[in-house]
């Protein structure tokens, strides 16, 4: 149970490379700014590879074709939440914006 745990972890790292090389064109190393620091293609490896693990252990998946196959989709399912973290916070911050223009004004003097 534990090997297959480890490759799914491996499998679901690589799928998450791929899904950054692919969403971005190109790798993108980590870097500290002021205010956060970036992980670059190590947050989906993260996420992949941490999707993959916990999948293939909470099904109990017992041969390896099973292990691989519910790896990659674990893998792109880390990508997609990625994606929709990112869809999330550019809606919140985008909302803000539209919220300070519509403010209703007294124009009765």
């Amino acid at each position: 149970m534990s090997e297959n745990i480890i490759l799914a972890v491996f499998i679901g790292g690589f799928v998450g490379l791929v899904g950054h090389v692919r969403k971005r064109g190109k790798i993108i190393m980590p870097r500290k700014t002021k205010k956060f620091i970036y992980l670059g293609f190590l947050e989906e490896i993260l996420t992949g590879s941490l999707a993959a693990g916990l999948l293939v252990l909470s099904s109990e998946a017992d041969s390896l074709l099973r292990v691989f196959l519910m790896s990659i989709m674990a893998g792109f399912g880390g990508d997609a939440l990625l994606r929709g973290l990112e869809l999330f916070k550019v809606t919140n911050s985008n909302q803000g914006r539209e919220d300070i223009g519509n403010e209703k004004t007294n124009t009765s003097a």
